[in-house]
């Protein structure tokens, strides 16, 4: 089982990183969980979310503690306190951050994505979580672009922005690929 931890601020999109990945990996076969976690429900707050993946029927129904990935929607929360707590010995943290910011995070793998920069052409607001799943996505390896164009399509109504969005995905997709 794959164990999936997103953290983010109100606003960011935590909360529907884990609902787009849950119903893309759902598309790929797979078994699957997401939910919320909510601290002070505010604009800015941390937040975080949470996705299992698996091959088998899911029956934990607990907060993830132990996660193999930690998606990180601001790479201010890097230096908050529990923040990657629990991330396994082989864990990843995927960060969206830019090269001159990233912070280094000691004895664990990391890679680093301006998804700053894409949201802001995309959106002109700092809305990220699209564009860390094709991160997540070109990193795993778990979930195809089809999968997750699905889940987008999905969830947004408006034309445009399921357009957006899908260009978000594509475009760190490619990024992180270019990385690794």
């Amino acid at each position: 089982m794959i164990e999936v931890k997103c953290v983010g601020r109100g606003g960011q999109g935590a909360v529907t990183f884990a609902q787009l990945l849950s119903v893309g990996a759902f598309y790929e076969g797979y078994y699957v969980q997401a939910m919320p976690m909510f601290g002070v429900e505010r604009r800015g707050a941390p937040s975080m979310s949470f996705t299992r993946i698996s091959k088998k029927p899911i029956l934990i129904r607990s907060q993830i503690y132990e996660p193999d990935y930690v998606v990180v929607l601001d790479s201010g929360l890097l230096c908050v306190k529990g923040m990657l707590s629990g991330l396994k010995q082989k864990g990843v943290v995927l960060a969206n951050a830019r090269k001159e910011q990233s912070i280094s995070v000691k004895g664990v793998k990391s890679c680093f994505i301006d998804a700053t920069s894409i949201a802001l052409k995309e959106f002109g607001k700092d809305i990220v979580n699209t564009a860390m799943l094709g991160a997540f996505a070109a990193y795993t390896k778990l979930v195809s672009l089809k999968n997750l164009y699905k889940a987008v399509d999905e969830r947004f109504r408006n034309e445009d922005m399921r357009k957006k969005n899908k260009r978000m995905i594509k475009l760190t997709y490619e990024k992180c690929l270019e990385k690794i």
